[in-house]
């Protein structure tokens, strides 16, 4: 027990071998060019001979060099996946005990304890992982100083403060390092100073995530430090003892299954399809999402008279802020199982917490409540053991025997049955139409 299960090394993403031939272009920067391509900055400038990052001319040629293959990965594992999500391992987890342990900037806000919950359950990030972040790029745990403008007053309600947004940023960042890792899509890591790290191919999700956080943060010397046995991890030990006792592996079994899904309107009720797969909270996490807009309803924010239904049997564990969150297994916690995410549900007539709602039964009203919109839909995903479930992946979003499928961009996709396919239109369009 603590000790990291050893990971079978991956096939890595394929690494640039030759030198490239770029012009810069209008409103191009060198920062941003090293990172496109996944270069040192530094070596960018020692290719080309430049001696101020920040003076470009457009029509500049310039030679993009290849990676250095000498550059050494960190294969030291931080946390485990299980660790990096709300997993079942975070239940019985206690945020304000811990954080009364503390006489930082945090323990001057009130409600300081409910953003934090409320950002890990939104995101699906653990709040373990999550208040360690916090501490290593703020210090608020610990530290009075909270680096604002001592002159202004500081609101003590922490909703009407930057803690939310701080936590969010975190929240999607491990998410973006966790989800890109497990697609494999990560083959290396650009610091905050430019410098270019590759990812080692036998690390973890969990490890891959905070690695990434790290890399937004620090530059090649700080980073390495964080990454090692006495940085981040070592914090984390300090607070919680060895992530690796939290341990659940694997958190997707091998044989898990999708439960039998409906499409989420009621019978003979014509709906959009509005949205292929896209992120199912934030822009780190897996496209798990998709969206359906009702029939009917005028254009804009305007609460829908129809009703969104419930995919499966299943409890309500959650519902704020325009979210319903349904357990499916029953045990009436939303880190266990499969859990599906209701999102954007009026308060108006929307389904009790702690109501058993089956198969068809009814949520809500789709609005615009719960985040940013420009008409009343419904966004819903599916989550297992606090990992969000790609839409397109081994484990399809089927409902209805309508399969998403996704383009490869964000938000474009299709509904498949039978070779019958629904694309995904933002606007009114009758090949969008579906109905169960």
């Amino acid at each position: 027990m603590g000790t990291p299960t050893p990971n079978e090394a991956r096939v890595m993403p394929t690494l640039r071998a030759d030198p490239v031939d770029y012009v810069v272009q209008p409103n191009d920067s060198l920062s941003m060019i090293a990172r496109t391509y996944g270069v040192d900055l530094q070596s960018l400038m020692n290719q080309n001979q430049i001696i101020n990052p920040n003076y470009l001319e457009v029509g500049q040629p310039l030679i993009i060099p290849t990676v250095d293959p000498n550059l050494e990965p960190s294969s030291f594992k931080i946390i485990p996946d299980s660790e990096l999500v709300l997993s079942p391992s975070s239940i019985g987890f206690d945020v304000t005990t811990f954080m009364a342990n503390f006489s930082g900037y945090l323990s001057t806000l009130q409600f300081a304890d409910d953003v934090v919950r409320q950002v890990a359950e939104d995101y699906s990030v653990n709040p373990r992982i999550l208040l360690v972040a916090l501490e290593c790029q703020t210090g608020w745990l610990t530290s009075a100083n909270t680096g604002l403008d001592p002159s202004q007053p500081v609101p003590t309600d922490a909703w009407k403060t930057n803690v939310f947004q701080v936590l969010s940023s975190i929240a999607d960042s491990l998410n973006w390092g966790f989800y890109r890792w497990r697609e494999n899509q990560i083959a290396y890591y650009i610091l905050k100073d430019g410098s270019y790290i590759p990812a080692s191919d036998v690390i973890n999700g969990g490890t891959a995530a905070v690695q990434y956080w790290a890399s937004t943060l620090y530059d090649k010397d700080q980073w390495a430090w964080a990454v090692s046995e006495n940085g981040i991890y070592n914090l984390y030990k300090r607070y919680f003892g060895n992530p690796f006792q939290y341990s659940i592996d694997p958190l997707l079994p091998e044989d898990l299954q999708t439960p039998d899904f409906i499409l989420p309107f009621q019978q003979g009720v014509v709906w959009s399809f509005t949205g292929g797969p896209h992120p199912s909270w934030g822009d780190g996490s897996a496209w798990g999402a998709l969206d359906f807009a009702p029939p009917g309803s005028p254009m804009g924010c305007v609460v829908s008279g129809d009703w969104v239904t419930a995919i499966a049997d299943g409890v309500i564990v959650r519902n704020e802020f325009g979210e319903v969150i349904q357990d499916l297994d029953g045990d009436g916690f939303e880190e266990t199982g499969w859990v599906i995410l209701y999102m954007h549900i009026s308060s108006w007539q929307q389904a009790a917490s702690g109501s058993m709602v089956k198969q068809g039964g009814l949520i809500g009203h789709a609005s615009c409540e719960g985040g940013i919109s420009t008409g009343a839909h419904l966004h819903i995903a599916r989550k297992y053991n606090g990992v969000w479930i790609a839409a397109d992946s081994e484990l399809p979003f089927v409902m209805d025997d309508y399969r998403a499928r996704s383009s490869g961009i964000v938000y474009n996709g299709f509904l498949e049955m039978n070779g019958v396919y629904i694309e995904a239109s933002a606007v009114y369009r009758p090949e969008s139409l579906v109905a169960r």
